[in-house]
């Protein structure tokens, strides 16, 4: 059981890590490029994410704060449901952000979760699953 815990872990962590995006420089020229490749201004990308938050299942649950800095969405707050984290990863991407750095916390009872209903699964014959992260080229 340890091993899955472990490898539930990991598997969380190289999630966490494909979705952190560091900011960018700030200036003057950061701000118009990234208002020019989108067609929008920080204040707009906010909004809109706001409002996609807010429409979305998890609003009654969740409340996460965003900001948004030269298109980068930067999302805060706490989660008892590990996979809205990607979630609002994905509707900040939707809203126009250009990157998001996602603080969201995943809470320890929605982890124990996630291991418990990794323990459950059916182990092949060969031994434990293996999993590689790949990243998917834009």
């Amino acid at each position: 059981m340890r091993k899955y815990v472990f490898a539930l872990v990991l598997a969380v962590a190289f999630a966490g890590l494909g979705q952190a995006a560091p900011a960018g420089n700030s200036g003057a020229s950061v701000t118009k490029s990234v208002v020019q490749q989108h067609g929008l201004p920080d204040a707009q990308i906010e909004r809109n994410i706001k409002a996609k938050l807010a429409k979305s299942k998890m609003n009654a649950t969740e409340h996460f704060t965003v900001s948004v800095h030269n298109g980068t969405a930067v999302l805060e707050g706490k989660t008892n449901v590990i996979q809205h984290k990607g979630v609002a990863t994905r509707l900040a991407k939707g809203g126009g952000a250009s990157s998001v750095q996602n603080n969201i916390q995943v809470s320890d009872a929605a982890k124990a979760k996630a291991a418990a209903n990794l323990s459950r699964s059916k182990v092949p014959a060969g031994g434990p699953v293996r999993a590689a992260v790949v990243q998917v080229p834009k």
